[in-house]
């Protein structure tokens, strides 16, 4: 089978879908119309479409044989942003836009399962086709909880992302942790409200907040091995209501993002250092945390044989292994499940007007990159059922 050839008379479809999901975005759980639309084109080509996790969908690809089971995910979320491209096609709804191109993966693994039930006569074993919602959101979960890993047993998963940080034709995969794990804490300080002018007869939740937010960073700093990357973050901060009142409680939230394996020993820390300075300081508090991402890691097999498609892909001189980031990805729920990698599929192109960074209303991707998302995608699933078995 040749693949490029395949892809060929494809591009134009490609874009097509690309821009009608872009110029169509919906919050997670929200996907309605993006489910319907995904559901019709997987209808019309001749596969049988289920829901699952409420607005995603979910398809099966049986080959002509028996053989491993390989899904292939992507997300369907758009986060809530107000655009700022000035495309053509540009959000139509107000307040929400394809920032992060989860519009880019639907499209690409839709044309992906096109061409692959076109070549279903040569392949062997199951490929699922999942359609996820609520990515930025962690919503994988809910996809897991229903069933996708099971009946029949997925034995590689795969995934990808448009990554903005890499140039146009270049694929970056690399082995062990690649995406941080994510964890948000909500801390309450409660102390003892008063008069501004009398802080002796107070117990300033504020101050002793900053205290807290300066003691934390000794944890990354001091007590963190500098190449285990971890990241503890304050991002919000609530207290007071007037300048001459001291308050009763200030809420302060964050994230614990780590790039190792045993990273969960910093909540431990984390606790520590707010009980004692909350102790010496005569406050109390309540301290809750919440799962945003599990640490996504690749199987170096699994990747070793991903980097081998993705050369045929672009050329092995395009494809690295540099990029780890501290940004989280639910796609790691899968890979609890069964093995396997995940890719970053280069879309920056400055020439173009390529260059904003994911989440920023003036976000868009280089075009070109769809074409080689589905190209990575067939050749991946062509050398998973081979390695999977």
């Amino acid at each position: 089978m040749n693949i490029k050839q395949l892809l060929t008379g494809c591009r134009a479809e490609l874009i097509e879908l690309y821009r009608d999901f872009h110029a169509h975005p919906e919050l997670g759980f929200q996907e309605f119309r993006t489910q319907d639309k995904v559901s019709t084109y997987l209808s019309a080509i001749g596969l049988e479409p289920q829901q699952i996790a409420g607005t995603g969908v979910v398809a099966e690809l049986r080959g002509s044989r028996p053989g491993p089971t390989i899904l292939l995910r992507s997300d369907m979320d758009a986060l809530p942003i107000t655009e700022e491209t000035a495309l053509p096609f540009a959000s139509q709804h107000p307040g929400i836009m394809h920032a992060c191109g989860h519009d880019g993966h639907m499209a690409i693994l839709l044309v992906t399962a096109k061409l692959l039930n076109s070549m279903s006569a040569e392949l062997p074993g199951t490929v699922k086709i999942l359609f996820q919602p609520n990515e930025e959101d962690a919503g994988a979960w809910k996809v897991v909880a229903e069933g996708v890993m099971t009946d029949p047993k997925v034995d590689v998963a795969f995934g990808l992302h448009l990554w903005s940080q890499c140039p146009t034709g270049t694929i970056d995969i690399v082995d062990g942790p690649q995406m941080a794990a994510s964890y948000y804490f909500d801390l309450s300080i409660k102390g003892r409200g008063g008069h501004a002018g009398f802080a002796h007869e107070s117990i300033d939740p504020i101050y002793i907040s900053t205290l807290i937010i300066q003691a934390v960073q000794g944890i990354q700093t001091r007590e963190v091995n500098a190449l285990d990357p971890a990241v503890i973050m304050f991002t919000r901060m609530n207290a007071g209501s007037s300048a001459t009142i001291i308050p009763e409680e200030a809420k302060l939230q964050g994230s614990i993002r780590f790039l190792y394996s045993n990273g969960k020993k910093l909540f431990k820390r984390f606790e520590s250092v707010v009980k004692q300075i909350c102790t010496a300081y005569s406050a109390s508090y309540e301290l809750s945390f919440k799962k945003g991402n599990d640490l996504l890691t690749n199987v170096p097999e699994i990747a070793a044989c991903a980097r081998a498609a993705a050369a045929e892909v672009v050329g092995p001189e395009k494809v690295t292994t540099e990029i780890r980031t501290m940004a989280g990805e639910d796609f790691s729920d899968y890979l609890v499940h069964a093995p396997g990698a995940f890719a970053f599929v280069g879309c920056h192109n400055p020439a173009n007007g390529v260059s904003y960074p994911h989440h920023h209303p003036r976000f868009t991707i280089d075009e070109e990159a769809l074409a080689i998302g589905v190209e990575l995608h067939l050749q991946c699933a062509s050398k998973f059922l081979k390695c999977a078995g």
